[in-house]
């Protein structure tokens, strides 16, 4: 088989961007038979892999950047994007993510990654503008007409995406996620110069938050649930870092109504802001950290929840998420308001024992999840069509 993939997402940092990398490397990896053609809009784009053919497509705007909370792409762009994989070469067509998602016409069967429905759940936190809402909502409809098989990351996510849509259940397929193998346990971190800069040296207990400053990330409720206890003399010493780009955002971001929060409550020396993280200071952070929290009001998977157990980092964790099912006693989920999350970060914060545990149940589960399964699963889909 010729199989085409979009990868117009590829230099995307966020949860997407990482999983079509890690997952189209490790199918071009192990996949020997098929021929694997991956279409990219992006002149800086990097690290693409060798044993693929490229094809560059122009764009006025590059998809990774247009599809945004505030933006839609260009129709010529569009058109050049749905002309180019609409090659008649192809067999198969594969759309990591619905967010770069354009129309095919060709007899070629079409596969797309729906990672959750967040945004028809929460649209106004998620796409506040109404012509936004607009065109996710055609472009998310046409996406699942046009589709052979639709995909997603856990069966969380397709239990959802079945009664959200209506769609078949026979129709959509689970291919899960993973953590890269830098995500490791440290006998000793060993945290950068930057990260010291930070106060990230080890000299403090962390409680980490990992992602994007997307409202529905609940962050405001995360500070709040930290200024409960932070003042308190047993947690003195505990900082909330909260890792993830909030500069050059392309979604709805709710940074500065979150860093207001931060200067209002009188934790400008409790909460630390590091921005994007490279991976080789991610895993140290989560090396250092006590405990991970993922407030959400729904994650799909919840990638930062498996990468931080590899790290041997306990995991809190919102309940409409698949995390509970994945790590196991790793993670504590709860319904994510503020008394529970005040609640649950005490407790672990509080006891060896339970760090201890946690943390040996959140390798183990970690370590049950592969990439190279996930991309079995996906050539397997392939196969089927």
């Amino acid at each position: 088989m010729r199989i085409g993939v979009d990868a117009t997402c590829w230099q995307n940092n966020r949860g997407y961007g990482r999983h079509a990398r890690a997952l189209i490397r490790e199918l071009i990896h192990q996949d020997t038979v098929n021929r694997y053609i991956l279409f990219y809009d992006s002149q800086v784009v990097a690290d693409l892999p060798d044993r693929a053919e490229l094809r560059f497509v122009r764009s006025t705007t590059p998809a990774a950047v247009a599809a945004s909370a505030s933006g839609h792409r260009a129709l010529i762009d569009i058109w050049n994007m749905s002309h180019a994989l609409s090659s008649p070469d192809l067999d198969v067509v594969l759309f990591p993510t619905v967010y770069s998602y354009v129309p095919v016409f060709t007899v070629a069967k079409k596969l797309v990654i729906l990672h959750d429905v967040i945004s028809e759940l929460y649209p106004k936190l998620m796409l506040p503008r109404i012509t936004a809402r607009l065109f996710w909502n055609c472009k998310v409809a046409l996406a699942r007409w046009q589709a052979d098989a639709l995909v997603t990351v856990s069966e969380y996510s397709r239990r959802r995406i079945i009664e959200r849509f209506g769609v078949r259940p026979e129709s959509v397929f689970v291919v899960g996620e993973a953590a890269d193998p830098i995500f490791r346990r440290f006998d000793t971190p060993n945290p950068s110069e930057r990260l010291k800069s930070l106060g990230l040296d080890g000299s403090h207990r962390i409680v980490c938050f990992v992602g994007g400053f997307s409202p529905h990330k609940n962050l405001s409720v995360l500070v709040s649930a930290f200024v409960d206890f932070a003042f308190g003399q047993r947690f003195s010493d505990v900082l909330l870092v909260m890792v993830g780009e909030y500069r050059n955002e392309v979604f709805e971001s709710c940074f500065s109504k979150v860093a207001a929060q931060v200067d209002q409550l009188g934790l400008r020396n409790r909460v630390v802001f590091t921005g994007y993280l490279p991976d080789d200071e991610l895993v140290q952070v989560l090396n250092l950290a006590i405990l991970l929290v993922i407030p959400s009001l729904m994650e799909g998977f919840g990638l930062p929840g498996v990468e931080a157990a590899a790290c041997g980092c306990p995991v809190i964790a919102t309940s409409a998420s698949p995390l509970g099912e994945l790590l196991g006693e790793g993670a504590i989920c709860v319904e994510p308001t503020q008394a529970n999350l005040s609640n649950a970060m005490q407790k672990v914060l509080d006891s060896d024992k339970l760090q201890i545990r946690m943390r040996r149940a959140g390798i183990r589960a970690a370590a049950r999840l592969k990439w190279e399964s996930a991309a079995r699963q996906m050539i397997e889909i392939m196969q089927k069509l």
